[in-house]
């Protein structure tokens, strides 16, 4: 193994330190909370709305018929003890 000019060492060490402050800017982002709940607030969009604006009708009426089911049995169910 050759040994480095301490400039080489210089410029390897600056390379390194530019790579590690990417890194770590990158790890601030992804763990910013505001950028997480974004992230998943895309996620729920995503599985209900297609990409060119159009209901995903296969996901949301299976939400639409248990959420009208358990509003219907909470109605049943409050009548029942009145």
């Amino acid at each position: 193994m050759s040994e480095a000019s301490p400039d080489q060492l210089v410029d390897e060490i600056e390379d390194i330190r530019i790579r590690l402050a990417g890194t770590i800017d990158e790890l601030i982002d992804r763990s910013n909370p505001k950028n997480v709940a974004r992230r998943q607030l895309d996620k729920v969009k995503a599985r209900f709305v297609t990409p060119d604006g159009s209901v995903r009708v296969e996901n949301v009426v299976p939400v639409v018929a248990i959420t009208v089911a358990v509003v219907g049995g909470i109605v049943v169910v409050r009548r029942l003890l009145s």
